[in-house]
């Protein structure tokens, strides 16, 4: 089967693109299953497994898709898919506006997202592993992280900081800076706070490696949470809010999940869980293969 992927956002991302690496993934792991992958996405995006082809703004998504393609893919919600007359699937990868019609064949990143939405289609987000490298389970760590768009209140660094704060714990923010005036003024007093900015790569990976937790306390419904899942790899149990997919993601033996900012506080200051079986929830459940199969 040829799959066609189509998304507004160039390939690949590595730093905080999560559509991005979940459908890199996604089609590198289709093509190891024998099928045939390409992606449609904007000018200057390049892959090493696949055909890229370039958006043409202003052109019918019909008359941009190769004549050969069995299935189109796409991970947002295109303006004039009444006029393709092809095979399509449609990732939604956030929260639509209550009530906004969205296609017929979509699917969604977790039964809580696809419940919030009407439906019963989920897959579940996975990554591949493979490219994070192995774990170290015997490296100090020292701090808990925050991982997110520190900027959008909904991900509440904030509450994060309170959190670290109450429980002692000093906290590493990857995704933010101790100065923020994007979304209103914020600047971060505390010394025990570390910014480490937008970092991706290797970066990310080695400090989440040193890592003793996530610290998670979000204000929304988190459709999925790939911060959660690239955590747990590392070992990382969670502490967060029992928000949209959390539960799914976090069993009791990874994490604990609350509204309350002392619980949190007092989950992160105990401690006790078992890296080793948060990795195994990460790949065992969240990995890009069992999301190719899905």
């Amino acid at each position: 089967m040829h799959i066609l992927f189509v998304n507004h956002a160039p390939i690949p991302v590595f730093a905080y693109g999560g559509t991005e690496r979940v459908i890199w993934d996604l089609g590198k792991s289709l093509v190891r299953l024998g099928h045939r992958v390409s992606y449609l996405v904007p000018q200057g995006s390049h892959c090493d497994f696949a055909q890229v082809l370039a958006i043409r703004e202003g052109v019918r998504w019909a008359e941009q898709i190769p004549a050969d393609v069995d299935l189109v893919h796409f991970q947002f919600n295109p303006p004039d898919l009444a006029t393709l007359e092809r095979p399509y699937l449609m990732t939604q990868h956030g929260n639509s506006p209550e009530h906004a019609p969205l296609p017929l064949n979509t699917v969604f990143v977790s039964r809580n997202h696809a419940e919030r939405h009407g439906s019963t289609e989920f897959v579940y987000n996975g990554l591949d592993w493979e490219a994070y490298g192995p774990v170290d389970f015997e490296r100090p760590r020292p701090y808990c992280h925050f991982l997110g768009k520190a900027a959008w209140r909904v991900k509440n660094v904030q509450g994060a900081i309170d959190v670290a704060g109450d429980a002692g714990v000093d906290l590493m923010v990857l995704g933010g800076t101790r100065l923020n005036i994007k979304r209103g003024f914020r600047f971060t007093w505390s010394r025990r706070v570390s910014f480490a900015g937008m970092v991706g790569g290797q970066v990310k990976l080695d400090l989440l490696q040193g890592s003793r937790g996530l610290i998670f306390p979000v204000l929304w419904h988190e459709p999925f949470g790939l911060a959660v899942i690239e955590s747990l790899y590392f070992g990382c149990p969670v502490y967060a809010t029992p928000y949209g997919a959390l539960p799914e993601l976090v069993p009791p033996a990874c994490g604990v999940l609350s509204a309350g900012r002392g619980e949190l506080a007092d989950a992160v200051r105990q401690g006790g869980f078992d890296a080793r079986a948060c990795h195994e929830q990460a790949t065992r459940h969240f990995s890009a293969a069992a999301m190719a199969a899905g």
